[in-house]
């Protein structure tokens, strides 16, 4: 039986062209997930490793949706072997179990793991950089001005927290946070 793993990082992230390719290679049973790669715990891809059995195929889109590292690959590789599967890796074929095959499959999971580090390194260059500038703030920027949140403060004076959403925009959670925030400080005067 041919198997499919697809996997994206994230929850904003597309499965579907993934699924699409896994679906146009036959595959029988598709497992996926969404879960960053770097954590052990991936339970579709630990629900697969315990179904599929000798004679069968798993074919993921991409090596890095295989594993979160060389060693992982290396190792994850190591056990479907001695079950007797077979993988099938779409953009690089399918990886035999033969001192070529492991070879060529320790390189690229090599170049996969270099590849995530230097995108780690890009990513951290590109912080250190951006503090450097004037007004940087880390996180995420702010949804509402100051003014925006005043005006609902002085709008929940008169109105309900729904009719503020409503009339603002802002959500509820948004609007307790902020008039918590405003009370405490009301206090400390």
């Amino acid at each position: 039986m041919k198997y499919g793993y697809a996997r994206v990082s994230t929850r904003h992230q597309d499965l579907d062209g993934q699924i699409r390719q896994l679906e146009n290679e036959q595959c029988k049973k598709i497992y996926y997930e969404k879960i960053t790669g770097t954590k052990n715990d991936r339970p579709e891809f630990q629900k697969l490793i315990q179904k599929i059995q000798t004679g069968d195929t798993l074919v993921v889109t991409k090596l890095d949706r295989f594993a979160r590292s060389t060693q992982d690959a290396l190792n994850t590789i190591k056990l479907l072997f001695e079950k007797g599967v077979r993988i099938n890796v779409l953009n690089l074929g399918i990886i035999e179990n033969t001192s070529t095959g492991r070879l060529i499959f320790t390189i690229f999971s090599a170049f996969a793991d270099f590849e995530r580090d230097l995108i780690v390194e890009r990513t951290q260059e590109g912080k250190e950089l951006a503090k450097q500038k004037p007004g940087y703030r880390e996180g995420r920027p702010k949804k509402f001005s100051k003014q925006q949140l005043a005006l609902a403060m002085n709008l929940l004076e008169t109105n309900s927290y729904t009719q503020v959403e409503k009339m603002t925009g802002i959500s509820k959670s948004t609007l307790t946070r902020c008039k918590r925030k405003h009370e405490r400080l009301l206090n400390k005067k």
